[in-house]
């Protein structure tokens, strides 16, 4: 499994990055909303999304 090390200033942007991207599908890419979630949910598990 690959993983990436990330400073805080990176994960927030990522995090940001990742909101914005979510923000922009709308009702028919139900597949990818879902996943887009669980990846923002990985990155922070303790945030809610």
């Amino acid at each position: 499994m690959p993983s990436v090390e990330l400073t805080e200033e990176e994960m927030r942007l990522l995090r940001a990055a990742l909101h914005a991207y979510l923000d922009d599908f709308g009702h028919n890419e139900a597949d990818l909303l879902r996943s887009l979630k669980a990846l923002i949910a990985k990155l922070d598990p303790d945030r809610s999304t």
